[in-house]
C-alpha cells in the first residue's frame, strides 16, 4: 500500500495533511500479492529444483552456505508474500461521543526545543477527547521546564533515569491516570485529528493499543532520509497492513495509543530491552490482547539525516529484534502471530546472506573453490535471475512502488549492522539505548561506513587483480558479479561520502494545510 508524500519542499510536507482510501489500497494490495503468488511459485521451483540436484555440488562446504543463505531469503521471500496478501484496512470507528481523558506523553532527552515546541503545541490542539499533555523530561533541562510552563503543559522528570525511554514512560504511568495513554517521539508532530481516528477503536475491550504510521517529512531532502523513509514507506504500507491483516501489527514506539489497563496488566514497557514496544506488543499478544493499524498518516516526524544517524537507528532496531527472537518463541501465541513476530526478527539476519553472496565471488577469484561445480555462468543466470528479478518484482509491486533502488542499496550496505548485532546478541553483550539525533551532519562521514568501504575494496581489488592476469569466462563471470556488489554498495554509502545539503532539518510546522486529495 502506498503512502504518499505531499507535494513541495520538505517543509511544506512537514504540515501538509496526508489522505488516501485505506481499504482500496490495502486490497490493491492483497490482489497484486495473489496475483504474484502465480508468477513467483513456478519461478521457484524452476531454480529451487536446478538447484539442488546433486550434480550441482562443487566444494561442499561453499554449497552448504549458499543453500543456506538461498533458503533463508526463501522464507523471507514466502513470508512477505504471505504478509502482503493478508492486508488489510480496518472499518473506521468514530470518536466516543462523550469525551475521555487521554493522557498524552512526550518523552524528551537531549533533543533541540524547537522540534520539542512544535510536538508540545501540536499535542495541545489535539481534539477528540480531553488531552492531558505530559513532557517527560529526561534530560532535566531548565529550558524544558520553561517550555512547558508556557504552553500550560505537564512536565515530569525523575531522578532515578534508569531504563531509557521505558522507564521514562513508566514513571509517568505511575503518575497519571487516564485510562488511555498516547505516546508520540518529540519529533513527531501529531494531527489535531489523530484521537479521532484511533480511540474509536479502542471502544472494542480487547484491544490493547491502536498504531499509526511513522511518517519522515524530511524525505524531501534527498539522501538518507528519502532512502529510509522509502524503507519505513514499504513497511508501514503494505507489511503493516498485511501485519494488521494478520492480527500480528506490534508497537512501534510512537503515533500510538494506549489501553492503561492493558499496559498496567502487562507491567508497563520492558526496560532490559532497546526495543520495548517489540517485546510489549509480544507480551500483550500473548496475554490475549489484540491490535489495531490505522493506515493514515496522523503525525508528522523527522527521519535520519546522516549516515551516523541511520546507523544508530538501525543498530538500536536490529539488536533489539533480534534479542526479541527468544521472547516470540516462548511466549504463548498463536502459530500466525508467532510467525509474524519471527518474520520481523528474523529480517536482520539478512546481512548474513548478503555477506555470504559477496564472499563467494572473492573465493572463486582467490582460490578456484566454488559451491556450484560444472555450471556456466549462463546456466545459472537461466534460472537465477528470473527467479530473483520476480522477488524483486513483488517488492516493487506489492509496495505500490515506494521503495527505491537507493533504499535496497542503503539496505544492502548496512549488511555489516545485522552482523555486528547478532554476534552482539548471541554473546548477550549489553545493549544501550541511543536517541537518533534530529539533526544531521553536513560533513563527509566515510568512518561510520568503514565496514562497507572495506568490503568494497576487496571485492574491486580482488576483480581487478585477478582480471589481469586471467581473463577466463570464470573468472570474468565472478569479476562482474564482484562489480555489481561494489555499485550497490556504493550507492549505499553515497550519502556518506559526500557533504549533505545545507541548512538544518525543518522544524515541525504549528499549521496545518489544506487536504490533499
Amino acid at each position: 500500500m502506498r503512502i504518499p508524500v505531499p507535494p513541495g519542499s520538505a517543509s511544506d510536507a512537514r504540515h501538509a495533511p496526508v489522505t488516501w482510501r485505506p481499504a482500496d489500497e490495502a486490497a490493491r494490495t492483497a490482489r497484486r500479492a495473489r496475483l504474484l503468488l502465480l508468477l513467483n511459485v513456478p519461478l521457484a521451483v524452476w531454480y529451487f529444483g536446478w538447484l539442488l540436484q546433486p550434480g550441482r555440488i562443487g566444494n561442499g562446504f561453499l554449497y552448504a552456505i549458499l543453500i543456506t543463505a538461498e533458503v533463508f531469503n526463501l522464507a523471507q521471500a514466502v513470508g512477505f508474500w504471505w504478509t502482503c496478501a493478508s492486508a488489510r484496512a480496518p472499518a473506521h470507528r468514530p470518536a466516543p461521543r462523550e469525551p475521555v481523558d487521554v493522557d498524552v506523553f512526550i518523552p524528551v532527552y537531549n533533543e533541540p526545543i524547537e522540534v520539542v515546541e512544535a510536538t508540545v503545541v501540536a499535542a495541545t490542539g489535539i481534539t477528540g477527547a480531553r488531552a492531558i499533555v505530559t513532557l517527560l523530561d529526561d534530560g532535566h533541562r531548565a529550558e524544558m521546564r520553561t517550555l512547558a510552563a508556557q504552553h500550560g503543559v505537564r512536565y515530569l522528570r525523575r531522578r532515578e533515569r534508569t531504563g531509557a525511554k521505558a522507564g521514562n514512560i513508566n514513571h509517568a504511568l505511575g503518575r497519571t491516570s487516564a485510562p488511555f495513554v498516547a505516546i508520540f517521539d518529540c519529533d513527531h508532530v501529531p494531527d489535531p485529528a489523530f484521537l479521532e481516528r484511533t480511540l474509536g477503536h479502542l471502544d472494542d475491550p480487547e484491544v490493547a493499543f491502536v498504531q499509526t504510521p511513522q511518517y519522515y517529512a524530511n524525505a524531501g531532502r534527498g539522501g538518507v532520509a528519502a532512502a529510509s523513509w522509502s524503507q519505513q514507506a514499504l513497511f508501514f504500507g503494505a507489511i503493516a497492513m498485511g501485519k494488521h491483516g494478520a492480527g500480528g501489527i506490534f508497537c512501534c514506539g510512537t503515533n500510538v495509543v494506549f489501553r492503561r489497563s492493558a499496559l498496567e496488566e502487562s507491567g508497563g514497557f520492558p526496560e532490559d530491552t532497546v526495543t520495548e514496544d517489540f517485546e510489549l506488543s509480544i507480551d500483550l499478544h500473548s496475554r490475549g490482547w489484540r491490535s489495531v493499524y490505522v493506515p493514515e498518516v496522523l503525525a508528522r516526524g523527522l527521519g535520519p539525516e546522516d549516515m551516523a544517524s541511520y546507523v544508530s537507528q538501525q543498530q538500536r532496531w536490529a539488536r533489539g529484534c533480534l534479542s526479541g527472537i527468544g521472547a516470540a518463541l516462548r511466549a504463548r501465541l498463536p502459530v500466525r502471530l508467532r510467525a509474524q513476530y519471527l518474520l520481523s526478527s528474523l529480517y536482520f539476519l539478512t546481512g548474513w546472506s548478503i555477506a555470504v553472496y559477496m564472499a563467494l565471488p572473492v573465493v572463486r577469484m582467490l582460490t578456484g573453490a566454488q559451491p556450484l561445480g560444472g555450471v556456466s555462468a549462463d546456466q545459472f543466470l537461466l534460472h537465477f535471475a528470473p527467479y530473483f528479478g520476480a522477488a524483486l518484482l513483488t517488492v516493487a509491486l506489492a509496495g505500490g512502488g515506494v521503495y527505491t533502488f537507493a533504499a535496497f542499496a542503503l539496505a544492502a550496505a548496512s549488511f555489516w549492522i545485522h552482523i555486528q548485532a547478532s554476534i552482539r546478541a548471541l554473546l548477550r553483550r549489553p545493549a544501550r539505548f541511543v536517541v537518533t539525533p534530529k539533526q544531521g551532519s553536513h560533513r563527509p562521514q566515510p568512518r561510520i561506513v568503514a565496514p562497507a568501504l572495506a568490503v568494497m575494496a576487496v571485492l574491486a581489488g580482488t576483480a581487478i587483480v585477478r582480471v589481469a592476469f586471467d581473463q577466463q569466462p570464470g573468472m570474468l563471470n565472478n569479476a562482474a558479479f564482484a562489480a555489481l556488489h561494489v555499485t550497490v554498495l556504493l550507492v549505499g554509502v553515497w550519502a556518506a561520502l559526500r557533504p549533505a545539503r545545507t541548512g538544518r532539518a525543518p522544524a515541525p510546522s504549528l499549521t496545518t494545510a489544506a487536504a490533499e486529495a
